[in-house]
């Protein structure tokens, strides 16, 4: 069901060379983009009328206004499930609580008398937030796409979904309550690449935005780089993928259900297990057995995604390669399941995020744990961080300087400026004293 990877005994090897040997999905996005190209052109110079026939040819719905109407949006949140509404508001609550605790403040910085620079946090104008529709049906994402957007201060938020088939065209009726309850009253039927082109390029429809943000298929992060430079994107998300750090006191019922509820998300879903027990793993391989019997999405998702080549069981000689190997694999998602878990998880270097311990499972992270769960794939989490309110922020700097404290640097920049055979940048230095570079 899942495949082993040994690699004890000899020293690991250090960089790409470790990378190379750790289970990764195939995600071509350079491939996608000759496919997503003519669909973000088409949407570019036809359109509402484009993102409505492309809907029709990719998701087999026909819908009369790509736009969601009020009405659709306050009757999905009067008809929710009161257990799924008290839930989702237990999200947003804990959300909001961490997410505010981010955003940053003006900072003014004296660097000589009379010099100063001032960092100013100014949130985008306007955001387009992609929340998916394939598979599965993910409020969850509307909370962790929406709510940094507001705690940063964003005036436009925009969110698009797919139409689906079995609600007349309309996105999700638990997606569009989502939106009702967070305040949204912008929301678009509308998926894939020709949502990211919408946002991009604006229609009649949909005013254009500054940022694009939130997961999708291949087909949604092809499309965000083909745009990026005209908009801002979060990232190009990939397949989501747990690794599990863990050692002989890690409880192997509790590893096996972690690696599935990952695995259930998607066939290239990647499930890691690094650990130094092969009793462990043993023991988790014969766990997965009834449990995957017991889960939905067996055939389609679950088995497939801990087949695949994105899955496997690595052996290590010890904690301390397991730590190498997280690492180097800079999972989206990691659980740390050894003795000490928190000091182990202090000496992480590449995460997306990091759970700690028994009692704090990927599927917390996903919902209610307070964090965001947009987080980066495919190893860029070696660089890149998680959807936060930072995302949604710039950072301006304002420079203000009086005429002595100016006098004091010019000979610095004037020399600088001839260094670099700029002497137009010196002149306009010496220009505001007469010419003359002033004595210091």
């Amino acid at each position: 069901m899942i495949s082993r990877i040994d690699l004890r005994g000899d020293a690991l090897p250090e960089g790409a060379a470790l990378r190379d040997l750790l289970p990764r999905a195939e995600f071509d996005v350079e491939a996608a983009l000759e496919t997503v190209r003519p669909i973000c052109e088409d949407v570019r110079h036809r359109g509402s009328a484009a993102v409505i026939e492309w809907g029709e040819k990719l998701d087999g719905v026909r819908i009369a206004s790509v736009r969601v109407p009020a009405d659709a949006l306050t009757r999905a949140l009067e008809e929710l499930d009161p257990a799924v509404r008290a839930a989702l508001e237990e999200s947003v609550r804990r959300a909001r609580l961490v997410h505010r605790e981010q955003r940053r403040t003006t900072h003014t910085t004296q660097v000589v008398p009379g010099g100063t620079v001032t960092e100013k946090w100014v949130p985008v104008e306007r955001v387009g937030l992609y929340v998916p529709g394939g598979r599965s049906v993910y409020p969850s994402s509307v909370v962790m796409n929406v709510v940094p957007a507001q705690e940063a201060g964003v005036a436009g938020v925009a969110v698009a979904s797919p139409p689906q088939k079995d609600f007349d065209g309309l996105p999700h009726p638990t997606i569009l309550a989502a939106c009702a309850l967070l305040g949204v009253d912008e929301v678009y039927a509308a998926g894939g690449a020709q949502a990211v082109a919408m946002f991009a390029y604006g229609t009649e429809d949909c005013a254009p935005v500054n940022l694009v943000t939130g997961p999708g298929n291949i087909y949604v992060a092809a499309a965000k780089r083909l745009l990026k430079g005209r908009i801002g994107i979060d990232a190009e998300a990939g397949p989501t993928e747990i690794a599990i750090l863990a050692d002989a006191t890690a409880d192997p019922v509790h590893v096996a259900a972690d690696l599935i509820s990952q695995a259930e998300h998607d066939p290239m879903a990647a499930a890691v297990l690094v650990t130094d027990s092969e009793e462990l793993a043993t023991a988790t391989e014969a766990e997965l057995i009834p449990q995957v019997a017991a889960t939905k999405h067996v055939t389609d998702r679950v088995e497939p995604a801990l087949a695949g080549r994105q899955s496997a069981i690595v052996l290590v000689s010890s904690v301390e390669d397991g730590l190498k190997v997280v690492d180097a694999y800079a999972a989206e998602h990691l659980e740390i399941q050894t003795a000490d878990a928190a000091a182990v998880a202090d000496r992480v270097r590449n995460a997306g995020a990091v759970f700690v311990g028994p009692w704090a499972p990927v599927s917390l992270g996903d919902y209610c744990a307070g964090s965001n769960h947009v987080l980066p794939t495919g190893g860029c989490a070696c660089h890149s961080s998680g959807l936060s309110v930072q995302s949604f922020l710039r950072g301006i700097h304002i420079v203000d300087y009086t005429r002595d404290a100016l006098a004091e640097v010019t000979h610095h920049v004037v020399a600088l400026a001839e260094a670099e055979d700029l002497p137009a940048h010196g002149a306009a230095m010496k220009a505001r004293f007469g010419w003359k570079v002033p004595q210091r």
